[in-house]
């Protein structure tokens, strides 16, 4: 399973989003991506971040601990 958080520096609400994932247990399995290094992702996100990308699903901002382990449950069991 691919986990990525879509975030920037000093944007408060995705250091909240990285609390969150800290909750789930999930602190070594995400890789954070600046926006900012990716013109791709910059396009895409920047007015939505933080954005978490489970394998092609994604979860914006706003989201909640429960959301997130709804999400890797759904993808872990192949919905």
């Amino acid at each position: 399973m691919k986990l990525s958080l879509y975030s920037t520096w000093g944007c408060h609400l995705c250091e909240q989003a990285e609390q969150l994932l800290l909750q789930a247990g999930l602190a070594g399995a995400v890789e954070i991506i600046d926006i900012v290094d990716e013109p791709a992702a910059f396009e895409r996100y920047r007015v939505h971040i933080p954005v978490l990308k489970v394998n092609e699903q994604e979860l914006f901002w706003p989201f909640d601990l429960e959301q997130i382990q709804q999400l890797l449950r759904q993808q872990s069991s192949g919905l």
